[in-house]
């Protein structure tokens, strides 16, 4: 009967090795991997198939934001920085209100009989006022321009100011007295004042020559002489000054002249706040005053080889 027949046996299945997880082929030997990798196609679409990771950029501590080649922030892009704020410098006028009124003045006149030449200046700077040199402060440049226009021989510096009078019969004075940080400093009462006397002081050392030393010293002097409140001459010009307007120059009350004054030469200011002419153009104007001193030192030196000095 069929109960008595023996039960077939199913048939065994594989199994499955855990190298071969996906596939019961064999692996290809190394020789097939190495073509199949080399292959134009096969190197497409590996490469097309597994796209390479990209590295993530780390910032050191060094990358910042204040590098423009760097990250930057949004932030930053939007909200300006504030501006730094530059520090004001304060005019020499602001200056000049904090100063004393009178400084102590250690400046005094270079003067004596029958000098060759006296420098007029306006008043002793701060600097000049204390150290006691005239024309002592650096930017001013009294000193260079009376050597390169030949007034001196020599470049000399402020301490030898009184030695000028024995070493070339030039001395140095004022119009006005009191010290200030500049010009601005004096009232138009002070230069009135100080060109009266100015006027008695040459006349009392009859000096041969002096030379003003800025053309606002002229203009005091000017507005005196005419009697004038406001300068107003057409026919200003620098260098010498025609007799009639020689600084000393005295008159007796019948009208006759007693001294004729001294030869008159306006030049430039020397001072660094005077910007208004170039230094070539300040040196121009004092030339001809240069030309003259190199004469007389000439024929002092002349009169003393006759004398046989």
């Amino acid at each position: 009967m069929l109960e008595d027949l023996p039960k077939s046996t199913p048939p065994a299945q594989p199994v499955e090795s855990p190298n071969r997880r996906y596939s019961s082929s064999p692996a290809p030997d190394q020789s097939e991997s190495t073509h199949t990798l080399s292959s134009p196609k096969t190197a497409t679409s590996i490469s097309s198939s597994t796209p390479r990771r990209r590295k993530r950029k780390i910032l050191d501590e060094s990358d910042n934001l204040d590098n423009s080649s760097s990250l930057e922030s949004p932030i930053s892009k939007s909200v300006p920085s504030t501006p730094r704020l530059k520090k004001s410098r304060s005019t020499t006028k602001e200056r000049a209100a904090k100063d004393p009124y009178n400084p102590v003045n250690n400046l005094v006149d270079s003067l004596r009989p029958g000098l060759t030449l006296v420098c007029i200046g306006l008043n002793p700077g701060l600097m000049t006022a204390a150290t006691g040199h005239a024309y002592a402060h650096p930017s001013n440049r009294f000193w260079h321009l009376l050597h390169d226009s030949g007034v001196t021989p020599k470049k000399h510096i402020a301490a030898e100011t009184r030695d000028l009078m024995d070493l070339y019969s030039i001395g140095n004075t004022n119009i006005c007295q009191r010290p200030t940080r500049s010009g601005d400093g004096l009232s138009k009462l002070e230069l009135e004042q100080g060109a009266v006397t100015l006027e008695e002081k040459i006349a009392k050392f009859k000096p041969e020559a002096v030379v003003i030393v800025g053309k606002g010293i002229w203009e005091a002097i000017w507005m005196v002489k005419k009697g004038q409140k406001k300068f107003k001459d057409p026919n200003f010009h620098w260098g010498w000054q025609d007799e009639d307007m020689q600084v000393g120059r005295t008159v007796n009350a019948d009208g006759e002249v007693i001294w004729v004054g001294a030869k008159t030469f306006v030049a430039t200011s020397t001072s660094g706040l005077a910007a208004t002419l170039r230094p070539a153009e300040k040196l121009a104007i004092w030339k001809p005053l240069g030309d003259w001193m190199t004469l007389k030192r000439q024929e002092a030196q002349r009169s003393r080889l006759s004398l046989g000095w």
